[in-house]
């Protein structure tokens, strides 16, 4: 008889929450600021360390490092599932949505790099790698910009990275927002133009922004209401002009989440964001309900962390190549993957995800 060992169980879990600056005050049409919290959180079994992370608040480093990681310890690292459904369990009375999710989720990418490095393989490999790149559009375009900074930084993604789409956002100043597009048409071309409100117009303001965008070539209005509005999602979705797609679905935490934004015929595409829907987990999840209704996916936000699972995921429309995460993922990690072409490519010469903690450099923004 064969002797089959199997793997080393988990023995530790660890969480630090880092605040990076901007380097420009930013803001979108609900929200500013100046700082951004990123959560790294490692997993240990064996000789190998997995590396997840997410951007959330101290609060979910501190979840991690309680009851969360006291679960997982001495759990078999290749039992995912089973850990995901505990840890889901864990939260139920603690408020699933936000910070709870963002921790599950953080842990959960964590678990699957540790996977994939004690079996020696690039997770893309591990989730079943269908496609050797995935697309990327730029996206930033602040609502505290400048029209010179809208023109370098969007018509920079274009020139320099090849991104045939790039984002802005609009909803702080409605009156200046047509402008501001207008600017934005003259740095990027032909390329596609993506509008983001953040959920920051009515219905009927939406709808009025839907006509006027679709005459500067605007393919994409993301949340162009509260993603809470399904109904009104769906009004806009049925009445935007052709070819202007709605997207939403970044703040999903549990499919059900998306369930519900796809049978309310909300979106044209749907979003998903691994560092708040349950990780690699939860994404995939989403992914699979994406490709039962037959709709797009695209990834929110955190492009390294997302590119091996977007490898895998069958409707991958595009990631996000978001400024602020972009940079950070630079500044502290080595690994994080470089644009060319308007898309990014895993390493598959190494194992996990390949991102690694620059320690010392991440030390001087410890929280």
């Amino acid at each position: 008889m064969t002797d089959v060992t199997g793997p080393p169980a988990i023995a530790r879990i660890a969480a630090r929450a880092y605040r990076i600056p901007t380097d420009a005050p930013e803001a979108d049409g609900t929200f500013a600021w100046t700082a951004t919290t990123i959560v790294v959180v490692e997993a240990t079994a064996g000789d190998e360390a997995g590396l997840g992370y997410t951007y959330s608040g101290p609060e979910a480093a501190q979840l991690v490092n309680g009851p969360l990681g006291e679960l997982v310890k001495g759990r078999d690292p290749f039992a995912i599932p089973a850990i995901w459904d505990a840890l889901v369990g864990r939260v139920r009375n603690l408020g699933r949505p936000g910070i709870a999710s963002a921790a599950v989720s953080a842990l959960d990418v964590a678990l699957w790099d540790l996977k994939a490095r004690l079996l020696g393989v690039p997770l893309a490999a591990l989730f079943g790698q269908a496609r050797k790149a995935v697309p990327i559009y730029g996206s930033g375009g602040f609502t505290s910009y400048s029209d010179a900074q809208i023109q370098g930084q969007l018509g920079g993604w274009v020139a320099r990275d090849g991104c045939a789409a790039v984002k802005m956002k609009i909803g702080s100043e409605p009156g200046r927002d047509l402008a501001r597009a207008r600017v934005a048409r003259g740095a990027i071309g032909d390329a596609q133009l993506y509008v983001d409100a953040n959920g920051a117009c009515t219905r009927k303001e939406a709808l009025w922004f839907a006509e006027r965008f679709a005459d500067l070539g605007v393919t994409w209005f993301e949340e162009p209401v509260t993603s809470d509005d399904l109904d009104g999602l769906r009004l806009v979705r049925d009445r935007a002009p052709a070819g202007m797609n709605v997207a939403a679905g970044e703040y999903g935490d549990a499919p059900v989440y998306f369930r519900r934004m796809l049978a309310a015929g909300a979106v044209d595409v749907l979003q998903a964001d691994a560092t708040r829907c349950g990780g690699y987990t939860g994404f995939l999840r989403a992914a699979a309900l994406a490709d039962a209704d037959s709709l797009p996916l695209s990834a929110h936000t955190a492009p390294a962390l997302h590119l091996p699972v977007c490898c895998a995921a069958p409707r991958v429309m595009n990631i996000e190549w978001f400024h602020d995460h972009v940079r950070i993922e630079h500044m502290l990690f080595d690994g994080a993957p470089e644009a060319k072409d308007g898309t990014i490519r895993p390493d598959l010469s190494q194992p996990g995800h390949g991102l690694a903690l620059r320690r010392a450099d991440a030390e001087a923004f410890a929280i």
